[in-house]
């Protein structure tokens, strides 16, 4: 598996190196409106591709946030592995959001499945079954079954995945990004309940996203 640094995700280099080196470029050529521009986007860069430790919760039966962002939906939805139908919460990420997503529980990578797919914008209901995506399906050690899915947005052109099928992941850990706005749907399997509402801010690796229903 390929690990990040931390600090900023390897995915912002090239962007941070291009735009640098134009701020620098046209700087020395005197031409400082372009050079100004740049500089401009190589900020944009540096903020937007930043990746920040965090604090991840140890406590038991507990699942975090896989995204930074908004929740905007909590509801049952089609799984994409199963097609069985499961409490979804979904997160959205605008532009100036942390875009690295992180494992919501410790467990193994048993699937990863990648759909082609259109730009709409990520907040609407279309998006987790018309936009591109990529679905992992994720086993806890208790046997329990979790699917999360990475959703390209209306400027999203990419999806990064970091992970392969039998990849072990610990709580919390980095396993891809989605550049430029987008969205992440966590599938909970039976048992485990929603500990957010709609409207919300959660942080990625931090924030607990569900618990463990003990009724």
């Amino acid at each position: 598996m390929r690990k990040a640094t931390s600090g900023l995700t390897p995915e912002g280099i090239p962007s941070l190196v291009l735009t640098g080196l134009g701020t620098l470029a046209f700087a020395i050529m005197g031409c400082w409106v372009l050079s100004t521009v740049f500089f401009i986007l190589f900020w944009f860069s540096l903020h937007f591709f930043r990746d920040p430790e965090r604090v991840t919760p140890t406590a038991k039966g507990l699942a975090v946030s896989p995204a930074d962002g908004k929740v905007i939906k909590i509801t049952p939805m089609e799984d994409p592995f199963t097609g069985e139908r499961r409490m979804c919460v979904c997160v959205f990420m605008n532009v100036f959001s942390v875009h690295v997503n992180r494992s919501p529980i410790e467990g193994t990578v048993r699937g990863i499945k990648y759909f082609s797919g259109k730009y709409f914008n990520a907040a609407w209901d279309k998006a987790s079954s018309d936009n591109e995506r990529c679905a992992y399906d994720l086993e806890h050690a208790d046997g329990s079954r979790w699917t999360m899915v990475q959703i390209a947005g209306l400027i999203a052109r990419r999806i990064v995945c970091r992970v392969d099928e039998g990849d072990a992941l610990t709580r919390g850990e980095r396993y891809g990004m989605i550049k430029f706005g987008s969205r992440v749907d966590l599938y909970l399997p039976e048992g485990y309940a929603p500990s957010v509402a709609i409207g919300e801010q959660v942080f990625a690796g931090e924030t607990v996203i569900a618990s463990k229903d003990e009724k």
